[in-house]
């Protein structure tokens, strides 16, 4: 399991470099501008893209190598985290041919497979041991809590299951849900900073692209992924003290 952990590892990246060449289809910036939502953020924040990919690198080396390969916590997340690394290469060519229904199920999966790996790192009595596999799950795991829920989004207007005129009522749900989920990870994992710091970065850029984005409702909803930050960087910031 060590070694699929490093061969999805590196997955991810060739993966994904193909699929900017075209090889799958349309590159996920194209598709993702055929089907504008509420939720979608500033192209500059995908660019986080590099960052996790580097950092699941290193930690899938670190991992399968030295005295680390023994280490229990690491082998049981081992599985996880490979699952978790694969769906997230098997995504990208899914969303280059427009398969959103599959994306959404495939990129949930990730999320719940990297978010129980963060929980797993976060809670282990001797967390700093682990804090390269903690830094890379977490900020994997963070991004995903977002991208979710702008996948779903994206269904929606594809398939066109809502209205894709009047899109704020079934969005402020989305986020509602997205709040959630957010809260709640970051609670069992006990304040988690890189996850936070990661969701800021995601809400932001949305904020960003939604206060100069003519969708109506688009201010509002650049409002609430802000609330939405400033309530898990609360949330954060009284977890860690009532550690200390």
């Amino acid at each position: 399991m060590r070694l699929l952990v490093l061969l999805f590892a590196i997955a991810m990246p060739v993966i994904a470099w193909l699929s900017q060449t075209g090889v799958f289809g349309p590159d996920q910036g194209t598709v993702s501008d055929r089907y504008p939502t509420l939720l979608v953020a500033a192209g500059y924040a995908f660019s986080v893209w590099g960052l996790i990919f580097l950092l699941d690198l290193l930690y899938a080396i670190w991992q399968a190598t030295g005295t680390r390969r023994s280490d229990p916590l690491l082998g049981r997340i081992a599985p996880v985290a490979a699952l978790g690394f694969f769906l997230t290469a098997i995504w990208m060519p899914l969303f280059s041919a427009g398969l959103f229904w599959a994306c959404v199920v495939v990129i949930f999966g990730a999320l719940m497979a990297l978010a129980w790996c963060a929980v797993q790192l976060s809670r282990a009595s001797n967390a700093r041991r682990y804090r390269l596999a903690w830094l890379a799950v977490s900020i994997h795991a963070g991004w995903l809590s977002l991208a979710a829920f702008l996948n779903i989004a994206q269904t929606i207007v594809a398939y066109e299951l809502l209205s894709t005129t009047r899109m704020l009522g079934w969005s402020l749900a989305l986020w509602a849900i997205s709040a959630i989920v957010l809260l709640a990870l970051n609670l069992r994992m006990r304040g988690n900073v890189a996850y936070l710091a990661i969701a800021l970065w995601g809400l932001f850029a949305v904020w960003f692209k939604q206060t100069g984005w003519p969708l109506p409702g688009a201010a509002t909803s650049a409002w609430v992924a802000l609330a939405i930050g400033a309530a898990l960087a609360l949330q954060t910031v009284l977890l860690r003290l009532r550690r200390r």
